[in-house]
């Protein structure tokens, strides 16, 4: 894909090449949304909501990430849609289904070649690092998805966010901290990697 192409063609107002542009940046947009909001439908919405805006906004972009530029949109629609979840009741930290009952096997966690044990592990892992995600602030929350799920680095966080710098490191080093100590409560569900024995300050 010659991106650069598609996006200046994208500029022109040629839908098909941005139409491309999305079929290579959704999965990245919706993960990042569902991990921020920990709801699939609501995720769709936001992701859905973030490509209008860069359709919209796309003759503003002026070079750089073009991914970081995507991610600022989609955060955006994530925080407008907390915003709206503020004046409606509390919704449940865990992911649900259409029946609003408990999801034990998420649907994006779907993957045919585990075996019953490794799905029912794969669920129940996913739902610790959910849950924990849900636990931290907003603005935590967001660049540890971004910097952990997405791969950006400091300086692509800050634009995306429009944020200082040394404020990313700082909510990043605090994120990592919280999201660690909260999944040592799930200990039993984490690979050896991510384990941390009493007393061990790695």
């Amino acid at each position: 894909m010659n991106e650069t192409a598609l996006i200046q063609d994208a500029q022109n107002g040629d839908i098909e090449a941005f139409n491309r542009l999305v079929l290579a940046y959704q999965v990245s947009l919706y993960n990042t949304a569902l991990r921020i909001l920990g709801d699939e439908d609501q995720a769709a919405d936001a992701t859905q909501e973030a490509f209008i805006s860069a359709f919209r906004h796309i003759t503003s972009f002026r070079g750089g990430s073009f991914k970081a530029w995507l991610l600022r949109t989609v955060t955006n629609a994530c925080y407008d849609e907390l915003r709206r979840r503020q004046r409606r009741p509390t919704l449940p930290l865990e992911p649900t289904d259409d029946d609003d009952e408990e999801m034990e096997s998420p649907r994006w966690l779907a993957d045919s070649s585990m075996t019953p044990e490794q799905k029912t592990e794969a669920d129940e892992l996913e739902h610790a690092i959910q849950h924990c995600l849900n636990a931290l602030p907003t603005d935590f929350r967001t660049v540890v998805v971004l910097a952990d799920l997405q791969g950006l680095d400091y300086a692509e966080i800050s634009a995306s966010i429009r944020t200082p710098l040394g404020t990313i490191k700082s909510r990043l080093a605090r994120a990592r901290l919280r999201l660690r100590e909260c999944l040592q409560g799930f200990k039993e569900l984490l690979p050896a990697a991510f384990r941390l024995e009493d007393g061990s300050h790695s």
